[in-house]
């Protein structure tokens, strides 16, 4: 696993993927790469709410061309949840989703999302959202670890986002590693 950023990887960072639906995954891939930043502070995390589908997600979005990992992090937290970047540490792992491409040559869209433990400035100032995350209601927050996967597996017991799963999998491994006393602020 590889990172633009010059953060270093967590001792075993975590490797995941998903296959939505009938998806040739070893065909032609057209693949986007995302950045998710996992703000910690005491025993809770910064995520973003969605008032529309009821999941929590972590901050972040898709790197721009000719973007660094650090500079798409930090654009992503201010606009999500009107924080400022202050440091990019450990890349914490990634996960892999593959769905049917819907461009033409293609078989598969993956969506690859890397982790990044980051810290972020004391104070917040107002969200800079864009015009779909206003759509879907996205509302930053400060949420313990366990509601936040409480929440999240409640709402993959019904119609949710296909999101929903990759960022529910990413909370419970950090809770297993809180549990072991591996993942601290």
């Amino acid at each position: 696993m590889t990172n633009s950023s010059g953060a270093s990887s967590w001792p075993e960072p975590f490797d995941h993927s998903f296959v939505h639906g009938e998806v040739v995954t070893d065909g032609r891939t057209l693949e986007r790469l995302t950045v998710r930043a996992v703000v910690l502070r005491g025993d809770e995390l910064l995520l973003v709410h969605s008032r529309v589908n009821g999941d929590l997600m972590f901050p972040g979005g898709g790197v721009e061309a000719g973007e660094s990992h650090d500079a798409a992090l930090a654009r992503e937290l201010l606009e999500e949840c009107g924080a400022e970047l202050l440091e990019v540490g450990a890349l914490l792992g990634e996960v892999r989703e593959y769905r049917l491409a819907r461009e033409l040559g293609f078989d598969a869209y993956c969506i690859r999302s890397l982790y990044y433990l980051c810290r972020i400035g004391e104070q917040l100032v107002a969200p800079q959202p864009q015009p779909y995350e206003i759509r879907l209601g996205f509302v930053p927050g400060w949420f313990a670890l366990d509601e936040a996967l409480q929440t999240n597996k409640t709402q993959l017991a019904g119609p949710c986002p296909q999101w929903t799963a990759r960022e529910t999998r990413v909370l419970a491994q950090l809770q297993r590693w809180h549990q072991q006393g591996r993942f601290e602020e």
